[in-house]
């Protein structure tokens, strides 16, 4: 299969570029610089020149393919609301090129915005917020393309991580203390970024139209317990903060560090055969390079 994917020169989408060359598909990849596409062409996919806000240079890669695999997403959270209208736009750019055939539409969306008290299932259903990529996607589904939807953990973990872990520790580093919210008893999902790069593979060959899919492999980490470990490793207190002061401790991860969002992916792992096999986030906070990179 010739597949596009956006965010092809990204954390993950780096990931999910060398798991579909593994199994055999072609990549062509989407590269708004000279340095993404550099990278691209060493990893041996095709490069496909464009950005996000480009719809037409989004149709242009679709309609060259036999699949998508949508992980693209300006994170720019002081511009979010920009950024989530230029996600839809380019969801629905993609599906319009796919519009009328059976070539499917793998688009990513967060585990979060659940807020049920338990760990969400594959078959709840997500508050509205800025972010409209899975309803987007289930919207085009409706309307005949086979999109489906892969919720991605919180945190997608591994070396390189520049994501909630990382920015956890370096205002660790800045303020001299590890900190968490309240008691820290909210539960962020967690996934290794190269199970997640196989969920994706299993989802384009197999996902169906409509679906809604699981990457968690951590069920829910207690904040907690991510900050005793970078507490730990930088030799400094792990102390509770009270939601006053959750904004000038954590700046913008202020909005985030009291998320309760637990996951389950029993029915995902259950439906595709997805089992992840990578190490555990707090595992990975061990293994130490986190501390050595940021």
């Amino acid at each position: 299969m010739r597949v596009f994917v956006t965010g092809a020169s990204g954390f993950i989408g780096s990931a999910i570029v060398q798991e579909l060359r593994g199994a055999g598909h072609q990549v062509l990849g989407l590269a708004r610089s000279e340095a993404s596409a550099q990278a691209l062409t060493a990893a041996g996919a095709e490069v496909h020149r464009g950005t996000l806000e480009d719809v037409d240079s989004l149709r242009r890669g679709a309609a060259a393919a036999d699949g998508v695999i949508h992980a693209a997403f300006i994170h720019d959270f002081s511009q979010y609301m920009a950024a989530g209208e230029t996600d839809r736009l380019a969801i629905e750019a993609l599906g319009e090129a796919l519009s009328g055939s059976d070539r499917p539409l793998v688009v990513t969306a967060g585990l979060a915005g659940f807020a049920l008290g338990r760990p969400a299932t594959e078959e709840d259903t997500p508050a509205a917020g800025p972010r409209m990529s899975e309803q987007t996607a289930l919207k085009l589904a409706a309307q005949g393309v086979r999109a489906s939807v892969v919720r991605l953990a919180a945190s997608v973990h591994d070396d390189g991580d520049y994501g909630f872990v990382p920015t956890l520790i370096r205002i660790a580093r800045e303020k001299g203390v590890a900190a968490y919210l309240g008691e820290g008893l909210n539960r962020w999902p967690a996934v290794h970024r190269l199970d997640a790069a196989h969920l994706f593979r299993l989802v384009l060959e197999q996902g169906a139209a409509g679906a809604c899919y699981h990457g968690a492999a951590d069920e829910g980490v207690p904040l907690r317990d991510i900050a005793a470990v970078i507490g730990r490793h930088l030799d400094v207190p792990v102390v509770s903060k009270s939601p006053e002061e959750a904004a000038d401790h954590f700046g913008w991860m202020a909005r985030f560090v009291g998320m309760d969002a637990p996951a389950s992916s029993a029915l995902t792992q259950q439906r595709l055969g997805w089992h992840p096999s990578h190490r555990s986030l707090l595992a990975d906070l061990e293994h130490g390079r986190y501390f050595e990179s940021v």
